[in-house]
């Protein structure tokens, strides 16, 4: 199962955890881990290359995690871009949980 924590800080999303693999199929042919690591994964070129935030990243790749934190010092320009994206990769993870529940955990923290 992946577990998903985001947390918010005054309405905004500034840090993801994405832990563990879906174990929906074999490694390498699971399309729910595929799909998950999609949204996410493009929702960090997003924040980095569109709205021009260097985002703290981790990656570890053979245990299935992925964490990235948005610093504090956004102009309100890219906070705009930065809540867009994330509020978007938001709806696609939710929306993939209610067809997957058994095999995504998805915890938001305000």
């Amino acid at each position: 199962m992946t577990h998903i924590t985001i947390s918010k800080s005054n309405g905004f999303i500034n840090k993801v955890v994405c832990d563990g693999h879906t174990s929906y199929g074999v490694s390498g042919e699971d399309i729910v881990c595929s799909a998950l690591s999609s949204i996410v994964q493009t929702a960090v070129l997003g924040v980095m290359f569109v709205a021009g935030v260097n985002a703290k990243l981790v990656r570890d790749e053979k245990r299935g995690f992925l964490s990235f934190e948005i610093p504090n010092n956004l102009t309100s320009s890219q906070q705009h871009d930065v809540g867009v994206i994330l509020d978007t990769m938001l709806c696609g993870i939710s929306d993939l949980r209610e067809g997957f529940s058994d095999f995504i955990e998805l915890e938001v923290n305000e």
